[in-house]
């Protein structure tokens, strides 16, 4: 037998290529100042600015060379804590522009349970991967989805979306379209002008083309028109495509609008399409009882694509897709490979591998932070989360229609305001986005901007758990300071 050495090895000029500290205790203290740096950050989240612009120096020092040797744990933790401020500030109550989430502390215990875990979610017999399925079961019980419906945690709604569309590809096509293409099948999806831009890049990337994806006009409360879409199916049909998706939207980027879900679900089961729905946040509102009805019939969907990370508050990124029919799914998907072949007994048993829903093999355990949100504060209190931002909507919208300097410029569907200052100066779109700016910069506070019918609007969405009134009080007050400023 050799004999055992208590050296380590050594690799070129001597060095280890250990990476574990030598210092545990030290790299203790270094690992307690940043999750302290990271709890004071988000107890005094309330504080302070918006957002903060990174220095010119800090911006000088991250375009330095790639490093040949190491600084050490100490000098890392002091980079990580310097670094914190400087983020585009969606944890803040008055973040209310782009639909960011706006997390929470307790994602950062599961942050750090998965990272000491350092899990692969592609498959094997291991518990992470039980954590996913009891993720995907409770959601499909949230949205109204069949017992046996199948689904996966993914890095958001584009991620999603892509799943969702490709297994509707090959439900209309056949499995075959995995080795051959799609062979000239000259395939056709539908969806509103007002529908995200993952779709178009789903069809994009399935090769598809980006062009056979139908942009379907809406109606005065900017949700898809039906007479149109049945007279673009027909069109299309007299023209040799073959129309096979119909994609809704719960709740859209611009202006929260629900499309007529109950209606397209009608025609897609007429015609014989698949029913998907991008319920990227407005799904979320199936948790809130003041509002699910106005989503309710995404449950009948054949897929669904929603985010955890917004308007739930799972730390970024987590999102999720659902598909009704499993087998569909995972013919899909599914490929085993013999270095990747399934067993009866060992680490390659268990069931179907969550590699076998999705295009990616190695899959971080996102679905940790997912499933311990949910532990803490449950469905009920997440709903009211909800629930709170959509009567926020209501009461900006009407203190903005009450306020004769202002002007709302869409309907309040969900949770998104849409509206413009009014002032007697040349370009009011100019105008408007001047006074978006200098918020940020101010960083007082951080709405948004789109434009409706070509005109520049103040954007606000309210997918923020820690949103007060004060805070929209507040906004108001400041948009007619700096609107009087300008002037």
């Amino acid at each position: 037998m050799a004999k055992k050495s208590g050296k380590a090895e050594t690799g070129l000029n001597g060095k280890t290529g250990y990476l574990d500290p030598e210092d545990w205790d030290g790299f203790r203290r270094a690992a307690h100042q940043v999750l302290d740096a990271a709890l004071d950050k988000m107890q005094n989240v309330r504080e302070g600015r918006v957002w903060n612009p990174l220095p010119d120096e800090m911006k000088a020092d991250l375009l330095s060379e790639l490093p040949e040797d190491g600084e050490g744990f100490q000098e890392v933790a002091e980079r990580i804590t310097e670094l914190m401020p400087y983020t585009a500030g969606n944890t803040h109550p008055r973040w209310l522009g782009w639909v960011h989430g706006s997390g929470s502390p307790g994602n950062i215990l599961a942050e750090i349970g998965a990272a000491a875990m350092n899990a692969n979610l592609g498959g094997r017999d291991h518990g992470p991967i039980y954590v996913e399925q009891q993720v995907i079961q409770w959601c499909k019980h949230a949205m109204g989805f069949p017992e046996g419906a199948s689904g996966a945690v993914v890095s958001g709604t584009s991620m999603a979306t892509i799943v969702a569309l490709k297994t509707a590809r090959e439900a209309h096509i056949g499995v075959e379209a995995r080795a051959k293409g799609v062979c000239g099948a000259r395939l056709v999806g539908y969806c509103s002008t007002q529908t995200h831009s993952c779709a178009g890049r789903a069809f994009d990337l399935l090769g598809l083309g980006s062009d056979a994806l139908r942009k379907i006009p809406c109606d005065d409360l900017f949700r898809m028109d039906t007479e149109a879409l049945r007279a673009q199916i027909a069109q299309d049909r007299a023209d040799g495509f073959q129309p096979f998706v119909v994609i809704g939207t719960a709740g859209t980027v611009n202006m929260g609008s629900i499309d007529p879900l109950g209606d397209l679900a009608d025609i897609c089961a007429a015609e014989g399409l698949w029913f998907h729905v991008d319920g990227a946040f407005g799904a979320a509102a199936m948790l809130a009882e003041e509002v699910r009805e106005r989503v309710a019939p995404l449950a009948r969907a054949d897929s669904l694509a929603f985010d955890f990370h917004k308007w739930l508050h799972v730390n970024f990124d987590a999102g999720c897709v659902l598909i009704r029919d499993h087998d569909l799914h995972l013919a899909a998907f599914s490929h085993n490979p013999d270095y990747l072949a399934k067993a009866e007994r060992g680490l390659s048993a268990g069931p179907a591998w969550p590699k076998d829903y999705g295009p990616e093999l190695s899959r971080g355990f996102r679905a940790l932070k997912v499933w311990a949100h949910i532990h803490e504060h449950g469905t009920r209190t997440l709903g009211e989360a909800v629930a709170r931002n959509c009567a926020q909507a209501e009461y900006l919208g009407a203190k903005v229609d009450a306020d004769g300097g202002l002007e709302l410029m869409a309907p309040v569907a969900l949770n998104i305001v849409c509206f413009r200052h009014l002032a007697p100066v040349d370009d009011l779109n100019v105008f408007n986005h001047e006074i978006v700016v200098r918020l940020q910069e101010s960083g007082v506070a951080v709405p948004s901007t789109t434009r409706i019918h070509g005109a520049l609007a103040i954007r606000v969405n309210l997918t923020n758990h820690r949103t007060s009134r004060a805070d929209l009080d507040l906004l108001i007050d400041e948009i007619h300071r700096i609107a009087a400023d300008i002037q």
